[in-house]
């Protein structure tokens, strides 16, 4: 393991011994490269000035209980874009998978119950559920994974061919048996004491056990990415596709695989989903995976292929909610959250770019 101070003072060992010119640009390259975290710690400092309760218990338990919804989305989209693609069907996939589990999870005596012969909702029922819609984003996923590797075709036409079959798809179920499109609502108690129990609280607000899934599915996620063959093949297929093919590595496997893993990532989302907005719509999951690609570049996923880590992923989804809960928190409307959120992939494509550039 590194030691952060071992590197602090090597760094400026170095940089003592850099000439003027050479230091100059050394600090540039440092403040470009670290834009994004500067100027989030600026609007933290000015937030907290503004808005006290922004630094309390509380705001920290609301914060981690939204890192923990928009985490495993990331995770997923992240495999995508480490192999050179992205995933434009994330936030549909999401919207399908928390509408079927919501259908399955309405209670017995809901007087809309779109289905009506549903077994009782059980501890094995929810676990069913839960395990159909990881299975119905995971055959999502191995659909994009299968065009993208058999047919070359470039993920962003694949995902966005699949993201508006999978919103027709959603429009459909939501006009069966007479629901016309009505959200999905009448949630069984069960079902929301097993995601969004409350586990214990901080500063008065309940953290639930979603959070505790979702560390759960960061280590699991850590340990496929760093310590299996796997992983270890993801990495060399997104750096060099053609010299991982001649080493051996089954690169069309290795890319369904990531995108069948993407999609039940999706639909564990789109489990809890449900329980965390209170009811389910039509426009569940829109937009949700520019969340999640703009939290993995900021935490340092390349575009450019072969680069990311676990840990860099959920700092990027701290960075992100941390920036929309400080605009909320400052009365920012939702119609400028849009142009920020753009902005921010933008400024974070850009910089990600010009890291490539340099290092080339």
């Amino acid at each position: 393991m590194t030691n952060p101070v071992k590197n602090m003072q090597r760094a400026i060992a170095d940089y003592k011994q850099m000439n003027a010119k050479d230091q100059k640009r050394y600090l540039t390259d440092m403040v470009l490269n670290n834009a994004l975290y500067i100027l989030m710690a600026i609007f933290v400092i000015y937030t907290a000035i503004k808005q006290p309760n922004f630094l309390t218990l509380g705001s920290f338990a609301n914060l981690i209980t939204q890192v923990a919804a928009y985490l495993p989305l990331a995770l997923g989209i992240a495999g995508c874009i480490v192999l050179t693609g992205t995933d434009l069907s994330a936030g549909r996939v999401v919207g399908l998978t928390a509408a079927i589990a919501g259908v399955f999870m309405q209670k017995a005596d809901f007087a809309n119950k779109m289905f009506q012969n549903l077994p009782e909702i059980t501890l094995g029922w929810i676990l069913a559920t839960m395990l159909i819609v990881v299975l119905i984003g995971a055959m999502i996923g191995l659909v994009n994974g299968f065009f993208v590797a058999k047919f070359s075709l470039h993920p962003f036409i694949v995902t966005l061919s699949t993201q508006l079959i999978t919103y027709g798809i959603i429009l459909w179920f939501f006009a069966l048996n007479g629901n016309n499109g009505q959200p999905i609502s009448g949630l069984s108690r069960e079902y929301k004491d097993f995601v969004g129990g409350a586990m214990f609280r901080l500063g008065g607000v309940a953290v639930p056990r979603y959070v505790l899934y979702a560390i759960i599915l960061t280590v699991v996620m850590w340990f496929i990415w760093n310590k299996t063959t796997f992983g270890k093949n993801m990495f060399a297929v997104g750096s060099n596709a053609e010299a991982a093919k001649v080493s051996g590595v089954n690169v069309f496997m290795t890319t369904v695989l990531v995108h069948t893993l993407a999609g039940a990532m999706y639909g564990y989302a789109g489990f809890i989903e449900g329980v965390r907005a209170g009811s389910v719509a039509a426009s569940t999951g829109l937009n949700a995976e520019c969340d999640a690609i703009a939290a993995c570049v900021i935490g340092g996923v390349s575009f450019v292929g072969g680069t990311g880590k676990i840990s860099g992923i959920i700092l990027g989804v701290f960075v992100l909610r941390i920036i929309f809960v400080a605009l909320t928190m400052l009365g920012v409307d939702s119609s400028s959250l849009y142009i920020i959120k753009g902005a921010i992939i933008l400024c974070a494509c850009a910089l990600d770019m010009r890291k490539y550039l340099v290092k080339k």
